[in-house]
């Protein structure tokens, strides 16, 4: 287990700055997830602490020692990547034992330890195989399992479940957090996926153009989002965001602004699709069904407020089979969990 420190760290290329000032402190043992858009800076981050791209300014720390300077292999930290990059001509655990062997491990070494991780990610009976006889969520295992025998201080994660389809994806978040539960090793891991981040990360990163908008547990960010971006990043379906009304607001927008009841200096204000109730037409804030996605055990509705330039969701947890796209009913909105921004949007 390691600490892990990025004090004041920046990334550029040429005169083009990417990560800009980046202060962080990854506890020993902890679970760190890295969420946010494609080009905000995450995975650039996750490779400068591996030490595959250097860093422009700032310092980074591992267990306390400065790591700006040290190559990949000195600093303690073992890379799961995307693509699995396993070799094709070498079995799993040749696979497994390639970096033991490339440091000098007698064999007997290297068949201890391939075993014992086989065991932990329940691959034992895979080991004489080759890559291209394993399915997806096989070879993933594989190349967590070469990374488990180095015995590093910090695992690093960069998108390993996006090539997965979504039973597998479930099923290997489920094994990540049991063995970031058993192994207790410093666990930093990188997505997109706002699910991955909420179902797995101890705590979250929130990335957006090379900074940090927001850290923090998961429920913490949910519930308590420092800004729109937050607020709109996370959550599915996204949450509602209701502009304040302007001199020729529809009275349908101008109910529901009054209804919300936000601080005067708020411009825009949110409400997550669970914390809307529907309510029989003429009982509540007039409304239009647009869609109705029936899940089985939920189902989201997609409704027209006059006035409002998107639909608002609305998550129910039945099914509402009478529900059809033209239908009027009714909004009542939850003011006890309305979040209100300014209009920079931050939150008030």
């Amino acid at each position: 287990m390691a600490q892990v420190s990025l004090r004041g760290v920046e990334k550029r290329y040429g005169s083009t700055e990417v990560i800009t000032g980046l202060d962080l402190e990854i506890r020993e043992g902890e679970f760190m997830v890295f969420v946010g858009p494609s080009g905000c800076g995450k995975s650039t981050t996750l490779r400068m602490i591996a030490g595959l791209e250097d860093i422009s300014a700032g310092e980074l720390l591992i267990a306390g020692q400065r790591a700006n300077e040290l190559r990949p292999a000195e600093r303690g930290a073992a890379m799961v990547f995307q693509s699995y990059a396993l070799y094709p001509h070498m079995t799993v655990a040749e696979n497994m034992g390639f970096a033991l062997k490339m440091a000098g491990a007698s064999k007997a070494q290297r068949t201890e330890q391939v075993g014992r991780a086989a065991e932990i990610l329940r691959i034992a009976d895979l080991l004489d195989r080759y890559p291209k006889e394993l399915s997806g969520g096989q070879r993933q295992r594989v190349a967590i399992g070469r990374a488990i025998v180095r015995k590093p201080k910090v695992f690093l994660f960069d998108e390993p479940l996006s090539n997965l389809d979504a039973a597998l994806r479930v099923n290997m978040r489920i094994e990540l957090t049991r063995l970031h539960r058993e192994l207790g090793t410093t666990m930093i891991y990188v997505t997109h996926d706002q699910v991955e981040a909420m179902t797995m990360g101890d705590r979250i990163a929130v990335f957006n153009g090379g900074r940090i908008e927001q850290l923090g547990a998961p429920l913490e960010l949910y519930e308590c989002p420092t800004n729109e971006f937050v607020a709109a990043f996370l959550g599915a379906p996204k949450i509602n965001l209701i502009a304040r009304p302007g001199a020729s607001a529809s009275a349908a927008h101008q109910m529901l602004w009054n209804d919300l009841a936000p601080a005067q200096t708020a411009q825009r204000v949110g409400l997550r699709p669970e914390h809307l109730q529907l309510r029989p037409a003429g009982q509540g804030i007039a409304a239009t069904v647009e869609m109705a996605e029936h899940l089985g055990d939920q189902t989201i509705v997609h409704a027209r407020v006059e006035g409002l330039p998107e639909p608002l969701s609305v998550k129910l947890g039945h099914t509402a089979e009478r529900l059809q796209a033209g239908m009027p009913i009714a909004l009542a909105p939850d003011r006890a969990q309305v979040h209100v921004f300014d209009g920079a949007g931050r939150r008030l």
